[in-house]
């Protein structure tokens, strides 16, 4: 039974979003959105009736805004402009992430800016809930005026117009697949033509998704790192919690915490054991300086994520209604530099993961080489488009779906080296690592054999990868870290104050 995900364009959280495209939830709107809705419906068609000249009500879009339209040509534009923006290429989005758009237009539209008539926002419900999405190209939009071409192939299948996808119908016509499940065809009056097409929906849609699996992808990159520490007898001494309180940065004091949960002597290694008389004064950076990097990462990822956390419930069309003012108000929100700049600095921090991945094992370069090319940021690129009216353009949309490329290949870099240090502790024994790395080690290995002699691994490290995005890794030992940041915690406050603690931070060579 699908959870009832209540939608009124004010909270719809990250977590949330992926679910919708997940297909985890019915969307239901609130009895405040349809209120705010329908006055704001209210407020444009009193424009219309009053003849008032209203950029996209009664007038034309982008080049043609001094244009005005009359109450008859209305309706005929709103189908033009859907038509007209259809231009994408390349392959479409896959459903999940088409489902994700779909309901990400919704909540937005719910806010009661746009002037959307609640039979049209309906119908999208209705078409969220059926799981019917329309055919969206991934390529095609400049990421300013909003995603227009994307949205308007969004519109189009629910116009009854292209094709549309569903679990029942796979690719058909629209037609075919609306009829399939007793939908009606949008019929679209004025305004709203360019209220379903204007906003970064696709932006945040896809910046969603890469924030979270970015969250995922840098928390087992931690936990991987420290297998690989053992693995390669690094010392934990540089994770001692007085060295990162003099450069107090939330994501390296939060990297050190996790690195001493998972290599404390308290949970006994042998191998950490083994070479504790050893005279290595250090290690190399990429194994001492492992909070440092990952720790930016963390920061990084949290400052995209308020970003895109934010723009999940703005209002990012043009002109917007404000009904309790009486007021239609042209604006900017539709550009997409702020997501745009965030997955920008996401794609470049994430990457640093695989960049230190693979000095620690020094090997895969072809995919650490390849994400040196896609940390280029999108958005200090700009093309002027609609006869130079829109000419600044953030270029975001580019800059998402690269994000998720970018992520592509560290999840990819750090399947594999959990394979190979895997591998390093097999050759280690009759030594073990930490008990709650041994859990790492043994999830992976019911999967993965030991590697006797020379196989095919393309699979091995698919699989792992899979183990990567579902979160496996994290949560074997998410609960052990949970813990010791709580004891952490206790222990500071009795320092802080003044009952000293006797003992050392327990740390080994």
């Amino acid at each position: 039974m699908k959870q009832v995900l209540e939608i009124n364009g004010e909270n719809l959280s990250i977590e949330q979003l992926v679910g919708c495209g997940l297909g985890q939830y019915k969307l239901e709107l609130s009895q405040d959105a349809e209120q705010k809705v329908e006055k704001a419906r209210g407020f444009v068609n009193r424009i219309i009736d009053e003849n008032r000249v209203v950029y996209a009500v009664t007038t034309g879009v982008g080049n043609f805004a001094s244009v005005k339209i009359s109450t008859h040509q209305s309706n005929d534009l709103q189908l033009n402009i859907i038509r007209s923006h259809c231009v994408g290429v390349g392959q479409p989005l896959n459903p999940n992430r088409a489902r994700m758009l779909l309901a990400l237009r919704i909540n937005v539209l719910a806010k009661g800016h746009s002037g959307v008539s609640l039979g049209v926002l309906q119908q999208m419900i209705d078409a969220f809930n059926s799981f019917c999405v329309s055919w969206i190209p991934e390529k095609g939009s400049v990421g300013c005026s909003g995603d227009l071409a994307p949205l308007a192939h969004l519109t189009l299948g629910l116009l009854g117009e292209g094709k549309m996808w569903s679990p029942e119908t796979g690719w058909a016509s629209a037609k075919v697949v609306l009829e399939s499940h007793g939908l009606k065809p949008i019929n679209l009056c004025a305004k709203e033509g360019i209220t379903l097409i204007n906003g970064t929906q696709l932006i945040v849609a896809l910046g969603a998704e890469a924030v979270q699996r970015a969250e995922m992808a840098a928390k087992q990159a931690d936990v991987i790192s420290a297998m690989t520490l053992e693995a390669l007898k690094g010392s934990s001494k540089c994770f001692d919690k007085i060295i990162h309180q003099t450069r107090p940065h939330t994501g390296q004091s939060k990297v050190a915490a996790r690195l001493r949960a998972l290599l404390t002597s308290q949970n006994s290694s042998s191998i950490s054991e083994s070479h504790k008389a050893c005279q290595k004064v250090q290690d190399s950076y990429s194994l001492r300086c492992i909070p440092q990097v990952h720790g930016i990462v963390h920061d990084t990822i949290e400052f995209a994520k308020n970003i895109i956390a934010t723009e999940i419930n703005s209002a990012t069309d043009n002109p917007l209604i404000f009904e309790d003012r009486e007021l239609v108000l042209s604006n900017g929100n539709f550009h997409g530099e702020y997501p745009g700049k965030a997955l920008d600095y996401l794609a470049i921090g994430v990457h640093e993961l695989a960049q230190i991945s693979e000095r620690r094992l020094e090997r895969l370069l072809n995919k650490v080489s390849e994400n040196k090319v896609l940390c280029h940021p999108s958005t200090v690129d700009s093309i002027p488009t609609s006869a130079g009216q829109e000419d600044h353009v953030a270029m975001a949309t580019f800059a998402a779906r690269k994000a998720l490329s970018v992520l592509e290949n560290v999840e990819q870099v750090l399947a594999i080296e959990l394979l190979c240090v895997c591998q390093a502790l097999d050759f280690l024994k009759p030594l073990t690592t930490t008990p709650i790395l041994h859990k790492v080690y043994d999830l992976v290995r019911k999967q993965i054999p030991f590697l006797d002699k020379d196989r095919y691994l393309s699979d091995d490290i698919a699989t792992v990868v899979e183990l990567l995005k579902e979160g496996q890794v994290w949560d074997v030992v998410k609960s052990h870290i949970i813990e010791y940041e709580i004891k952490d915690a206790i222990t500071q406050s009795m320092v802080t104050n003044g009952h000293p603690i006797n003992g050392t931070n327990g740390f080994s060579h």
